[in-house]
């Protein structure tokens, strides 16, 4: 059974998340909200842990997983930001747009699915950035559900879709609605890969 941890949503406090953290710290598979829908958290650095998150989606491991950091500077020890990802990160962070760059060697291989690059972002909700911030490095944030099913919005979801999750941070319902917007930023301009949340044409507009 896993284990529950309610979290006020509002008032997060890191004592809070200490025993979510040592679950992501032994390798395990840590559910908890986004801003968007909820998430399923290991160490990105942990090879182990992240072939455990592909197994346990039932996810292809063809496919890479994005991360969510604190902050602008914390993402930056997992993806190098270049000028255009700092402007964008500036416009839009906290908040649901995912940058896409070059990976730090920091990131397990297995995340990157066999390609270079690593999705980020600061999402606009206090428990996922706690969680960064205690665990003091980019977390995961693949969709809390069997790959190819229905989105997780609640715990209650993720307990039904996912019983052999080691963990649920319980934040209450998450809004739902469109994944984050996910934009490559590396060669001459910038390239959509995901709609999603935020419209193109406001990505576009906030380079200026």
């Amino acid at each position: 059974m896993p284990e529950i941890i309610v979290v006020d949503p509002v008032n997060v406090g890191a004592h809070a998340l200490r025993g979510a953290v040592r679950f992501l710290r032994d390798g395990r598979v840590v559910a908890f909200p986004t801003d968007t829908l909820y998430g399923l958290a290991v160490d990105p650095r942990n090879t182990e842990a992240v072939r455990r998150l592909y197994e346990l989606k039932g996810r292809a491991e063809t496919s890479a997983v994005t991360l969510i950091a604190a902050d602008v500077h914390q993402a930056e020890q997992c993806a190098v930001l270049d000028r255009m990802a700092r402007s964008l990160a500036d416009a839009w962070w906290p908040g649901p747009l995912t940058i896409v760059a070059t990976a730090t060697s920091a990131v397990a291989e297995d995340v990157l699915a066999g390609g270079t690059t690593v999705g980020v972002r600061v999402p606009d909700q206090a428990i996922a950035r706690a969680l960064a911030r205690t665990f003091d490095f980019c977390i995961t944030a693949t969709s809390a559900n069997r790959s190819g099913e229905r989105p997780a919005v609640t715990a209650t979801d993720v307990l039904a879709a996912l019983p052999d999750v080691d963990c649920v941070i319980d934040g209450g319902p998450t809004p739902g609605g469109a994944p984050s917007t996910m934009v490559e930023t590396r060669g001459d301009g910038p390239r959509l890969l995901r709609e999603g949340a935020i419209a193109w044409d406001r990505v576009i507009r906030s380079l200026g």
